[in-house]
């Protein structure tokens, strides 16, 4: 029958297409890996601010990060060591919603120096009325290597520990 034999041609002629499409597909999606590596590679070297709790005091000069304060007041950011003890306190005047920056001197409260290694924060924001919100921090690291995993990109970061490219949110 013409009819079926048209319909028959037809469909084939869809799976042909579905075929040829779908090898495009797998050579635009092998074209896109190899330019990830390409993007990473080339983070290699620079600094990336990305969402931490943690930052990485070195033997000298200071340190810090930013903060998304919800509106005007005072941001207070407790800066913890390995034991969980409060080694220092920043605070630092928000005059409005924003990025708000803080850095940390690597003195203690009574003005020595703390060794250098990895240290914990935690962020809050008092508002003029009085209320208190608890912050993410951001912090900026230096990106030593990158890793291409099945579901992205990651970056190695110096004494932070991996975090996905997704994370970065401004590059230096």
């Amino acid at each position: 029958d013409n009819t079926q034999m048209v319909a028959q041609m037809a469909q084939l002629s869809t799976v042909q297409g579905i075929s040829d499409l779908n090898t495009t597909v797998q050579g635009f999606q092998a074209s896109m890996a190899s330019d990830q590596v390409l993007r990473g590679a080339a983070l290699v070297g620079h600094d990336v601010l990305v969402p931490s709790e943690k930052l990485v005091l070195e033997d000298e000069g200071s340190v810090g990060g930013v903060v998304a304060a919800p509106g005007a007041g005072f941001i207070t950011v407790d800066i913890t060591d390995a034991n969980g003890l409060k080694v220092a306190q920043v605070s630092v005047e928000a005059t409005e919603a924003g990025e708000t920056s803080f850095e940390w001197d690597g003195k203690d409260s009574s003005g020595n120096r703390l060794p250098a290694g990895t240290y914990s924060l935690a962020a809050n924001h008092t508002d003029t009325a009085g209320a208190q919100t608890k912050l993410g921090t951001y912090v900026q690291a230096p990106v030593e290597s990158v890793t291409v995993g099945s579901d992205g990109l990651y970056l190695n970061l110096k004494g932070l520990g991996v975090a996905p490219i997704d994370y970065v949110l401004r590059i230096s």
